[in-house]
């Protein structure tokens, strides 16, 4: 039987599925019939081509953020598959994020860039990286630890959202 630490991280887990998808697919859109203004089927497979140059200024903003996204689904697949190896467990990471890059493309909802999926990819990296530097420093407690932090977290962020909602009825 599973622990109840263990049952916590797969309800937070199943929460930033949701919330990515809201985020990648559906643009933090309220109105799903605003994405078919969007009409965007874009494929960019020379990577960090279009992301680096906005208005002709660098801009690595983009990148970062596409990082910064998936790095909790490294740490959340440290905690759920332990017992795959580092390469196993890139494998779903750069899936998930091939399935929402094609998705973007089979819905014309947003350009598919390769670029977008190297930084989740090494997003996805950073999290396994940072479990396993944090399983280092706290052994036994790291799971417990991961889940108080990501429930905040997900706590202010599904206020904001409900603030967002409210804001916009």
């Amino acid at each position: 039987m599973k622990s109840k630490e263990y049952n916590i991280t797969k309800g937070l887990f199943v929460v930033y599925i949701i919330l990515l998808t809201w985020i990648i697919l559906f643009k933090m859109q309220f109105d799903i019939s605003s994405l078919e203004t969007m009409n965007l089927r874009n494929i960019n497979l020379v990577p960090f081509a279009g992301s680096l140059i906005v208005n002709n200024r660098v801009d690595i903003s983009e990148i970062i953020l596409n990082v910064a996204i998936f790095v909790p689904f490294g740490i959340y697949l440290c905690i759920l598959k332990e017992e795959f190896s580092f390469i196993k467990k890139i494998v779903p990471i750069f899936i998930t994020s091939l399935v929402f890059e094609t998705l973007q493309y089979i819905f014309a909802i947003g350009a598919s860039d390769i670029t977008d999926l190297i930084g989740n990819t090494l997003g996805g990296i950073i999290g396994i990286v940072v479990f396993m530097l944090l399983s280092k420093i706290f052994k036994h407690k790291t799971m417990k630890i991961i889940n108080v932090l990501a429930l905040i977290v997900t706590a202010i962020v599904v206020l904001f959202l409900g603030l967002l909602i409210i804001e916009n009825l």
